[in-house]
């Protein structure tokens, strides 16, 4: 199986600005070694350790994240056009290996898919793996406490640490980061995607930066990323950001070597 999302080499191998891919989910997934879900949860936490209680747009966001993971590891894919095509939203999401990956969350989430008779659309994962689903019979589909496990396993990789603050009339568990190096590598890696290393083609990117860029927007967190830039900077990255926003999911997922459910989830954020 691939190294584990959390594994000691996973964290490591975290790209530096000259290294290849993102949410990267070294090579590919493992270009920055962490699955897209690990690296959206990391771009996600402000220095103190905790999302704003404002974004609920975060839980689906790492949900898309792990169907895109899924689907760059190859046990996933989206069911056959036929001869009238559908639309990337209406096509079924099939299981195409059961194989594990290493990965707890990403496990659970494919043997719900491997084991669910009608399949579902990508639009309907999203939802029932979230927990927003109003069909009592569905919501043991839900992955629960998906960024509070996502961060107790950066926790004991040494990336971030677990604390306690006192927000007014109670308490909550935060998870400050530990090692600033290795988001700001992140960071510096999502930036220079748009900027010095930005190649104007979403197919000549690599496909877990692309789709971290995307999902991370679409989840309120792509700004954390981009504050630090100096202003003209900030105004180039976001036009570019939104360059690749305008994109067509249906037109980019028919052209070669692209991943049909990458795009479907793209579609189901952005569309």
């Amino acid at each position: 199986t691939e190294p584990s999302l959390t594994s000691t080499a996973a964290v490591s191998s975290w790209p530096t600005r000259l290294s290849s891919p993102f949410f990267p989910f070294q090579n590919s997934v493992l270009m920055l070694h962490g699955s897209l879900s690990h690296r959206g949860r990391s771009l996600s936490l402000n220095p103190t350790g905790y999302t704003s209680f404002w974004n609920d747009c975060i839980s689906s966001g790492l949900r898309g994240c792990m169907l895109v993971e899924l689907a760059l590891r190859g046990r996933i894919q989206l069911e056959a056009c036929g001869v009238r095509r559908k639309s990337l939203l209406a096509r079924k999401v099939i299981c195409k290996s059961d194989a594990p990956t290493g990965d707890v969350l990403l496990d659970e989430a494919l043997k719900h898919i491997k084991e669910t008779q009608p399949p579902e659309t990508v639009q309907s994962w999203i939802e029932l793996l979230s927990g927003e689903t109003w069909n009592p019979l569905k919501l043991h589909y839900q992955l629960r406490n998906v960024r509070e496990r996502l961060a107790k396993n950066l926790v004991e990789k040494g990336v971030l640490t677990t604390e306690k603050q006192n927000f007014l009339l109670f308490d909550m568990t935060t998870h400050p980061l530990t090692n600033s190096t290795i988001k700001q590598r992140l960071v510096k890696k999502v930036q220079d995607s748009v900027l010095e290393k930005w190649v104007n083609d979403p197919h000549r990117m690599d496909k877990r930066v692309l789709s971290l860029i995307l999902l991370a927007h679409s989840s309120d967190v792509l700004e954390n990323a981009f504050a630090p830039l100096q202003d003209d900077q900030y105004d180039l990255g976001m036009k570019r950001v939104h360059t690749l926003l305008e994109l067509e999911p249906e037109k980019e997922s028919s052209k070669p070597n692209a991943n049909e459910l990458m795009w479907a989830v793209v579609a189901a954020f952005t569309k």
